[in-house]
């Protein structure tokens, strides 16, 4: 299947790490009960700064008020959480401020797939997930093992094109490419490190990521694409360093916080 994408320049990523890093943007993350402590951890090594406010009695109020992103990820979803996100992405929305939704399982049960499609019908400014939640959500024909993808990044692109039309936003399906669409232009991304798929929380953790490099950006297509390739930099980098996935998290973390956008620009 030919596929009509460019690669993202070393150039773009390295202004849009300044960028995020100049802004230190707080996101709000209604993320899933497994992946609490790497998100946090993920989004402080990067250069952000995170906050976990899912409570539907308050998350509204934060989203309108301190955040500068959300996420909302729906791998453990629950009556609590997901009127959460519902009413936090609405805030972030008539604010004018950026969210990301993570699609976890979709199309896995029919409730947790309402959820999703009322959470797609506000428009994500991104939404991020691998390979058969894209096509999930889409309508499209996806395979699962768990909730780990049987379908490539590339074999979602139609499917992603799609819902970014729906969506009115970016969408960025991940994989060994990660490509990442408007529905019109594609931006790929390429590298890291099988290990970064034996570490729970590194896939959910990039969705949060996304929505802080989406704060403030001027073309959240290129802030999205850069931060998959910043990720992707920091995978292949702690893979270098680690002996096995306990020492991955590790230098994983280690590596968000050392790349530079000096060091971005010359790889």
């Amino acid at each position: 299947m030919a596929i009509d994408y460019e690669f993202i320049s070393s150039a773009a990523v390295s202004s849009e790490l300044r960028r995020m890093r100049s802004r230190r943007p707080l996101v709000q993350c209604i993320t899933n009960d497994v992946v609490q402590e790497i998100t946090a951890n993920v989004l402080l090594a990067a250069g952000m700064s995170p906050a976990m406010v899912p409570a539907p009695e308050e998350a509204a109020e934060f989203a309108r008020g301190a955040a500068d992103a959300l996420l909302c990820n729906v791998g453990t979803p629950s009556e609590e959480n997901s009127r959460g996100m519902v009413l936090a992405a609405e805030s972030m929305n008539r604010a004018g401020k950026p969210w990301t939704l993570d699609p976890v399982g979709a199309g896995g049960t029919k409730w947790r797939d309402d959820l999703v499609s009322r959470l797609i019908d506000l428009h994500p400014t991104v939404i991020r997930g691998n390979g058969s939640e894209i096509l999930a959500c889409a309508g499209f024909e996806h395979s699962y093992k768990g909730v780990d993808s049987l379908d490539s990044s590339a074999s979602a692109l139609d499917a992603a094109k799609a819902l970014a039309v729906r969506s009115r936003g970016v969408v960025c399906v991940s994989g060994e490419y990660d490509f990442t669409t408007d529905g019109k232009t594609v931006l790929a991304t390429r590298g890291g490190s099988v290990m970064a798929t034996l570490v729970v929380g590194t896939g959910c953790s990039l969705s949060a990521l996304t929505a802080g490099f989406a704060a403030g950006a001027e073309n959240v297509l290129v802030s999205t694409a850069a931060c998959c390739q910043f990720v992707k930099f920091a995978s292949e980098a702690a893979a270098r360093a680690s002996k096995g996935p306990g020492s991955f998290h590790d230098e994983y973390l280690d590596a968000l916080y050392e790349i530079t956008p000096e060091s971005l620009a010359r790889s």
